[in-house]
């Protein structure tokens, strides 16, 4: 069988996936090869790398751009800067704005949450524009505030130089910062994310559907935006979750819409397949006891203040090797939330995983009596 042959058939295979039962302790394979300049799958939960290639370099964006455009307009909103029922009257740039449209007029008012729909369900460029212009009194400084968002949520390798992604070569980003991006999304504005699973809008009597035709195809994917232009290409950023499990695939530069449906489809396939998402430890609850010496307590349950999760290959959870560290001498006062011990996760000898283990409790220094006692003992420790 030749190497083309077998890869057609894996990507055959991942593609229908959804219909088999999850595999269990299966050794994991390189992922399916998609025709895409770049891409990247990574756990939403943990931020794992599940599979990537070229995640690093500098691409157009496309419509992509309209995930940081909604970021910021999501902003605005959780600061009362905005409300959703604000009227926005449709200036004659955002009316003229080429590309995909909303079809808003001129002059015309449209509230905050259907120029969002039309944003994000049916990548208006006016909508956009309009947006921009509400949110910072012109396209240019709605850039610039998309910058700020973007260097806030750690997107280096990215630039924006307007609110559309239309052309423009100072206007790039990279798969890695725009997973960050649809984590952000995903994470601080639950509430807006769920529209991007809407799969059609209706506008000025227009009907349009969503672009992302997996929201049709997956019923696990429930967001969230597609790209396209000549320099660009079909681009695809799209989540889905699989019992309990949310992964997040970029895939940008493709040949066609088939492509990066398929493509896409594909990655999302390998990643539920062959890795889990594990809470390891739940916040609050006690992961060790330690001695507190000179204290009113003499002991203090240590333990994580976050849920911490761990994604790993599908079938290793028992194969994971967990080291706790905790020092021999602890002494009060030791505060709540303090850290004092660390825990580390391993699986085949590699360390995937290093986290503060943290006082779950107030440990004041204890009396006179308690803290003689605990001197003279420590001598003998």
């Amino acid at each position: 069988m030749t190497y083309r042959l077998f890869n057609r058939l894996f990507l055959l295979i991942i593609l229908f996936a959804p219909a088999l039962a999850p595999a269990q302790n299966l050794p994991v394979p390189a992922p399916p090869i998609i025709g895409a300049k770049s891409y990247l799958v990574v756990d939403a939960t943990t931020n794992a790398v599940i599979a990537e290639h070229a995640a690093d370099e500098r691409l157009a964006p496309a419509s992509l751009t309209k995930l940081m455009t909604a970021y910021v307009v999501f902003q605005a909103l959780a600061t009362n800067h905005i409300r959703l029922e604000d009227e926005v009257t449709v200036s004659e740039k955002a009316w003229k704005t080429g590309g995909s449209k909303m079809f808003i007029e001129v002059g015309k008012r449209v509230s905050v949450r259907d120029l969002l729909l039309g944003m994000i369900v049916q990548s208006g460029n006016d909508a956009s524009v309009a947006l921009a212009e509400y949110v910072a009194g012109s396209e240019d400084v709605f850039a610039a505030m998309m910058n700020q968002s973007a260097a806030s949520l750690g997107m280096s390798a990215s630039n924006f130089r307007n609110a559309t992604g239309l052309p423009d070569e100072q206007h790039y980003s990279t798969a890695r910062d725009l997973a960050k991006l649809a984590r952000a999304i995903i994470r601080d504005f639950p509430e807006y994310y769920k529209w991007y699973s809407v799969k059609e809008f209706t506008w000025n009597d227009i009907t349009q559907p969503n672009r992302n035709r997996l929201l049709m195809r997956d019923t696990s994917v429930d967001g969230m935006k597609t790209g396209m232009t000549d320099d660009a290409g079909y681009c695809l950023v799209s989540s889905a979750e699989r019992d309990g499990m949310r992964i997040i695939s970029v895939v940008l530069g493709t040949s066609s819409d088939k492509a990066r449906i398929d493509g896409s489809q594909a990655l999302l396939n390998y990643g539920f397949r062959f890795f889990e998402t594990r809470l390891l430890y739940e916040a609050g609850t006690p992961v060790v006891q330690a001695r507190v010496w000179k204290s009113a307590n003499e002991t203090s349950d240590l333990g994580v203040l976050e849920d911490v999760y761990l994604t790993i290959p599908r079938g290793r959870y028992d194969s994971l090797e967990m080291v706790r560290n905790v020092p021999a001498v602890i002494e009060a006062p030791v505060a709540a939330g303090q850290p004092v011990a660390d825990f580390s996760v391993s699986l085949d000898g590699e360390v995937l995983l290093t986290e503060s283990l943290r006082a779950l409790t107030d440990n004041p220094e204890g009396s006179l009596w308690q803290r003689t006692r605990d001197s003279v003992s420590l001598l003998f420790e």
